[in-house]
């Protein structure tokens, strides 16, 4: 019997629930929201539909289904908090960039996944591996870190025409640091970019909700999790 998945994409202005590419829907989060207050609404939003596992795109470092910091742009109380149990179901939890990049995926070697938002998310995958990055807290001139250039603070800070070079310069720059054979660029911000480098493919926001079923699926040879999530 084939699993019903529920994908939770939370950002650090929206909540995303899709259970298809076309039945979705949405609440608010902020820098306020704690794991209770989510919970609560993401139980009254998914009133209605029948699932039976749920996979979780979370704004911050995540490893072994853990949550190992708070988010940046959420609330407080996230670190080490168990889905699983709040929820009453199966969950696999990772970095809301890593489920993304997951989904953007197509084979053709080492692809560098790398959201353009309220920060930077970012990660590699390979063959049938899945690596979470936090290259957003890179070091970057006067004191900063890198995602406050290539976010939506360096859209405002430098202005369209400069932070866009800003962004093509540093793409070009990681994809050669992490030998990648292509990049996809996602993130609200893409949009903003008519024409991209080559080497450089954009990103869709609807791609987290093929990473997400993508985390349930198994091998039939061996029946374990066909994605090495690292």
């Amino acid at each position: 019997m084939k699993r019903k998945v529920l994908v939770v994409d939370i950002g650090g202005t929206r909540i995303k629930l899709l259970m298809s590419r076309r039945n979705q829907r949405e609440f608010a989060s902020g820098p306020r929201m704690r794991p209770e207050e989510l919970i609560t609404k993401l139980r009254e939003t998914a009133r209605g539909w029948k699932f039976d596992v749920a996979s979780i795109g979370f704004p911050a470092p995540v490893r072994k289904g853990r949550i190992i910091g708070n988010p940046k742009h959420l609330g407080k109380g996230w670190v080490g908090f168990n889905f699983a149990k709040a929820l009453g179901l199966p969950i696999r939890l990772i970095n809301d960039a890593a489920m993304q990049a997951l989904g953007s995926y197509h084979g053709g070697g080492r692809m560098l996944f790398l959201g353009l938002g309220t920060g930077l998310g970012s990660a590699l995958v390979w063959d049938k591996t899945l690596m979470s990055l936090e290259l957003g807290d890179l070091p970057y001139p006067d004191g900063r870190i890198i995602e406050n250039y290539l976010g939506v603070p360096g859209l405002e800070l430098l202005g369209e025409k400069k932070w866009k070079r800003e962004v093509i310069y540093a793409v070009a720059q990681l994809k050669r640091s992490f030998i990648a054979d292509y990049v996809v660029l996602g993130g609200g911000l893409v949009h903003r970019f008519e024409q991209l480098p080559e080497g450089t493919e954009r990103g869709r926001n609807e791609n987290a909700f093929l990473g997400g079923k993508r985390l349930w699926e198994t091998d039939p040879r061996t029946r374990r999790a066909k994605w090495q999530v690292m």
